[in-house]
Formats: structure tokens, C-alpha cells, sequence
């Protein structure tokens, strides 16, 4: 999980799944959004040493993201364009210091979870998008806590 396409590939998807809520023209801007902040993002080489903040960056996002399905109604729309912009930025960032360009391609398809989960959410069935979106968090949260917790068997100990 500390590279390639499958980080921007679940906040994609987290983002699909706040987007279910969303109608109209909303929703085609805030695809928009997300594919031109992540694009720009991606075209700037960060240094390698920024790769940490981009990930705990994108982790959190993810977990926001997902976070808003449980709201009633799902997230208002202004905020819905600005997890958009925000998930682009973060899935970018991460692509631009730990993957190809290619990535973007492979993560940015995610992001159409939102049609199965607007269907579902149409059809009064919102809480399978409720329970997904918190597989998200639980995932996000261990991919953001782990590198930080120093695991036996990762880090030299008295035993080497």
C-alpha cells in the first residue's frame, strides 16, 4: 500500500461513494475536479522525502471522504466540489512521488463506484454504500497508523 495505483484507487473510490449523494450537473463537475486536480498535481515532481506527508495526506482524505456518507443526506454539494479538488490534489501528489504516470490512469476509473452506489442509494439501499465506505476507513486508518507504530519483524531490534 505504499505505492502504485491502488492509495489513489481507494480514495477514488471513497469519493464515488460521497458522490452517490450528489445529483446533476454537481456531479460532472465534481469528476471534473478531481481528474484536473490530480493531473496538475501529478505533473509536479515533489522530492521524494515529501512521500510521507503525501500519504498520511491521502489516508486522511480517504478517510474524510468516506467519513460523509454517514452524514444525513450524504455530503452538502459545495462540500462534495471541495472533496473533489481534494482528492485529486492527494491522489496526484501521491502518484507523483511514489508511482508512474500510468497510475493516474489505473486510479482515477475508481472514482465510478458512484454509479452502482447512486443506484443503491436511489433504490433506499444507502446503508451498502454506508458499510463499504467504513471498509474504506478501517483500511485507511491501518494504512495510516501502521507505518508509524513500529512493527516487530520491520525495524532492527536486540536480536540482529
Amino acid at each position: 500500500m505504499r505505492g502504485g495505483a491502488l492509495p489513489p484507487a481507494l480514495l477514488c473510490a471513497a469519493l464515488g461513494f460521497a458522490l452517490a449523494f450528489v445529483r446533476g450537473r454537481r456531479l460532472g463537475l465534481s469528476i471534473g475536479l478531481l481528474i484536473f486536480g490530480a493531473v496538475l498535481v501529478e505533473a509536479i515532481r515533489f522530492p521524494l522525502a515529501w512521500r510521507e506527508a503525501a500519504f498520511i495526506g491521502l489516508w486522511l482524505s480517504t478517510i474524510a471522504a468516506a467519513a460523509s456518507v454517514h452524514l444525513p443526506g450524504g455530503p452538502p454539494p459545495k462540500i462534495s466540489l471541495a472533496f473533489s479538488l481534494n482528492a485529486g490534489i492527494w491522489s496526484g501528489a501521491v502518484i507523483s512521488v511514489s508511482g508512474q504516470p500510468l497510475d493516474l490512469l489505473k486510479a482515477l476509473p475508481a472514482v465510478l463506484f458512484v454509479l452502482p452506489a447512486a443506484w443503491l442509494v436511489a433504490r433506499q439501499r444507502g446503508v451498502f454504500v454506508k458499510v463499504a465506505a467504513s471498509w474504506l476507513i478501517a483500511i485507511s486508518c491501518l494504512c495510516a497508523v501502521l507505518p508509524l507504530i513500529p512493527t516487530p519483524g520491520y525495524m532492527p531490534d536486540h536480536m540482529d
